[in-house]
Formats: structure tokens, sequence, C-alpha cells
């Protein structure tokens, strides 16, 4: 019987309609946003990882004979010998896919700026990311046109720090005010320190890579020791200088790397020990999947490096360095 009354009740003329309630425009707009942000993180991902795969390659990781090959591209251009074919058409498609996919993340960064300039009310939040997200895509935009041709460290920093920021950026506009908690401010800062320590490693990170100092020395005594008998050749790590080869096609290509591959080394403890902080104060926070996540890749990141220790430096392993870095970066970023 009362089923009955209270569905004759609905039916009357002006009962109230409050089962279904719309959403709001600003939450349509919210939501929408969100997905393309997602959209735009992947899209990014995908390109952190084939720019990698593109740097590294030409490089000579993964080639045979080992260790001959490696660096032998730049060898031949520094003698101005053309490159071979095969080490060409091996890269062409992937710089194919990267080209496609940068066409495609830079439409999805320009509607998530217009997004964010034209919402009302504004989010300050939303705003600022999308602008640095926007300036990060035109600037590896017209870095790119010197990507091919230079062999300047700079310019692989630059990309490396440039797709490790738009992926950080993309990740934050999916999570845009969706976490508040009253202890944010100490986590802020503690993220704030690790990710200026996690920045100046992967700087001197591509600096190694890029400089080909890969095989210049063994261990923290024989790089030490071979950097001592150098003088310490603080030149080396000047970013803009361009790493001048060894003709002979013998290991190591880069002999005076050493400081280099020595300082990369060292800083990765400084890492770990800012690291340990932020990740008490996630956890005193309770943001226990940022703190999970937090020493699920450091720990992941030491034993990607450790792989990289091995004489042959695997392809595999680097690229597994450079994409736990990047997660790392976007982790960081979302604390602040």
């Amino acid at each position: 019987m009362w089923l009955a009354a209270e569905s004759a009740a609905s039916l009357r003329p002006g009962a109230a309609m409050t089962s279904v309630d719309l959403p709001s425009p600003s939450t349509l707009r919210r939501r929408t946003q969100r997905r393309i942000a997602c959209l735009c993180a992947l899209l990014v991902l995908l390109l952190v990882s084939l720019s990698a795969y593109l740097r590294l390659s030409k490089a000579g990781l993964g080639c045979t004979p080992w260790p001959q090959c490696y660096g032998q591209a730049v060898r031949e251009q520094q003698q101005g010998m053309a490159s071979s074919e095969a080490a060409l058409q091996g890269l062409a498609l992937a710089r194919l896919a990267h080209r496609a996919i940068a066409s495609v993340a830079l439409v999805l960064v320009l509607i998530l700026a217009m997004s964010a300039l034209t919402a009302r009310p504004a989010q300050r939040g939303e705003v600022w990311s999308s602008i640095g997200l926007l300036a990060l895509a035109l600037f590896l935009a017209g870095l790119g046109l010197l990507s091919g041709s230079s062999r300047l460290p700079a310019v692989a920093i630059g990309n490396l720090l440039g797709g490790f920021g738009m992926l950080a950026l993309s990740w934050r506009l999916v999570g845009t005010g969706a976490m508040v908690n009253p202890a944010r401010a100490a986590l802020a800062r503690c993220a704030a320190i690790t990710l200026c320590a996690v920045v100046a490693q992967i700087v001197l990170g591509g600096l190694v890579s890029a400089s080909f100092a890969d095989l210049s020395c063994t261990g923290y005594e024989d790089c030490a020791g071979i950097a001592a008998r150098q003088g310490w050749p603080w030149s080396s790590l000047n970013p803009w200088h361009e790493p001048v080869l060894d003709i002979t096609s013998h290991a190591p290509p880069n002999p005076d790397g050493a400081l280099a591959q020595l300082a990369h080394r060292v800083w990765a403890l400084v890492v770990l020990l800012a690291m340990l902080p932020t990740v008490w104060v996630a956890w005193r926070a309770r943001l226990y999947w940022h703190g999970f996540g937090l020493v699920a890749l450091l720990a992941l990141q030491i034993a990607a490096g450790l792989w990289l220790l091995t004489p042959v430096l695997p392809l595999g392993a680097a690229l597994l360095h450079n994409l736990l870095a990047a997660l790392m970066v976007t982790v960081l970023v979302s604390l602040l």
C-alpha cells in the first residue's frame, strides 16, 4: 500500500525531480579537461620513451660489435663521413612515430591551455600548469630543429628536462585540486628539495650519456683516479662543450668523461638522502600511494643503475633508467 501511495505521489504534477542531478557546466568542463590531460600525459610518456630510444640508439647502445660500435655514428660525423644506411633506416620508423605523436600532443596542449584560460572562475593552478605545459611544448618544438644535427650535450639535456616537465605538468592537470591535506605545506617543501636534487641528477645523467662518458671509467675509485690523473678537468662538465671522441674506435670513446661519471654516481647518494624524508612526510600525511610510489621508483631506479654497470651497457636498462626518472619527477611535482 505504501509503495502505491509513494508512486502516485511521485506522478502528481509539480512533484520535485530530485532523483537525477545534472552536473554543472564547470563540473563537465573539469571532467573533460582531466580526460584530455590524462591522454596528453600518456602521449608525452610515449614521446619521452621514443626520444630516449632515438638518442641512445644513435649513440650506439645495444649495437654490435661492442664496444667498438659505441659512439661510431658521432665518430663518423666528426671525420666528415656519412652515417651508415642501416643505422638510419633502423631509426626512421621511431622518428616518424615521434613526430606524429608530438603533433597530436601539441594539439591537446593547446586545448588544455584554452580551456584553462577561458574558464570562469579561473583556477590559478590550472592556468599556470597549462601555460607551463604550452611553453615547454613550444620550447621542445624549437629545440627539435637542433636535435638532429647538434652534438652539444645541452641539447640532449634540454630535451630530457622539457619532456619530463611536460609529463609532470600533464599529470598535475589530471589531479589539480583533488588532494587537500593539512600537512601539504611541509610535504611540498620536502618534495621541492628532492625535486631539485633529482633534476640535478637528470642533468648529470644526460651529460654522461650525451658526452659518451659511459665507458670512461668503472666504479668510484676508478673514476676518481682517472679524474685526478687528468687534473680534474671541470671543462668536461660544460654542457655547451661538444665532446671530441677518440677516432681509433677503441673504448673508451671519451676518456675525459670520468669526472662526469663520478659526479653522476656521487650525486645519486644525495638523491637517496633527499628522498627518504620526503617519503616519511608523505606517509605522515597519509598519502600512502605517493610514498609507496616514490619508494618503488627509487628501488627500481637503483636496480636499473646496477644493471647499467655491466660492461655491455644494455639498451633496455638505459631506457628503463630514463622512464623511471620521468615518473619520479612526475610524482614529486604532484606533491608540490
